[in-house]
């Protein structure tokens, strides 16, 4: 019996990181078959934190979304985060911790034209998002707000840090296109080679 629950924890830690955060459910991410892509993103200024992803455009393989729901959140009429990229298919849960009324719609395709409607404080509202693309987030009723949904098809990307620093883990070898997104804008792809055995530096300027 000890012997079967501890093979039971073994099993479930290797499987708790694909339900939670969208790991390909094909292929077992091990430090054997997987590598990590980093670099640097040189920001233009220090405003420009946060508002980059980057981003492998395909990858094989078919992915799960995470089982537990990310947040786009409303603090201080601002949308928080600026930006936040999701595998597609996953739920986003929309949250408004302002003390007053705020909307959430949008015009975009990717986003099925929603609108979550005007809500307090504390309420919660989620959308499933089902098409790849950018999702542009709004308000109605404070027109400066402004956010955005990267919708992804595979769960390799990232949001650099303040530093502009980045790491893409667990990407099997192979070949790929790397995109970096800023502001509403796409850079060229950028052919990039992850080899067994080797972390991929990609800095970009």
């Amino acid at each position: 019996m000890l012997l079967a629950g501890k093979s039971f924890q073994s099993i479930l830690l290797l499987v708790l990181p694909w339900l939670l955060f969208g790991v390909p459910s094909i292929l077992p991410i091990t430090a054997a078959n997987a590598e990590t892509i980093r670099g640097t993103v040189r920001y233009k200024s220090e405003d420009d934190a946060g508002k980059t992803v980057v981003y492998i455009e395909k990858a094989s393989g078919t992915f799960v979304p995470p089982y537990k729901h990310p947040i786009m959140d409303q603090i201080e009429l601002t949308f928080v985060p600026y930006v936040l990229p999701v595998l597609i298919g996953t739920t986003v849960d929309f949250h408004n911790s302002d003390d007053i009324l705020n909307n959430i719609f949008t015009p975009s395709w990717a986003g099925r034209k929603f609108n979550l409607g005007t809500y307090p404080k504390g309420v919660i509202r989620s959308f499933t998002f089902d098409r790849l693309g950018e999702v542009a987030l709004l308000c109605n009723i404070h027109p400066d707000m402004e956010g955005y949904i990267l919708v992804l098809q595979n769960p390799y990307f990232a949001v650099p840090d303040k530093d502009g620093k980045y790491q893409i883990p667990n990407v099997p070898p192979g070949v790929y296109n790397l995109k970096i997104w800023y502001k509403r804008s796409t850079s060229p792809v950028k052919d990039i080679t992850v080899e067994k055995g080797k972390e991929a530096v990609v800095d970009s300027r």
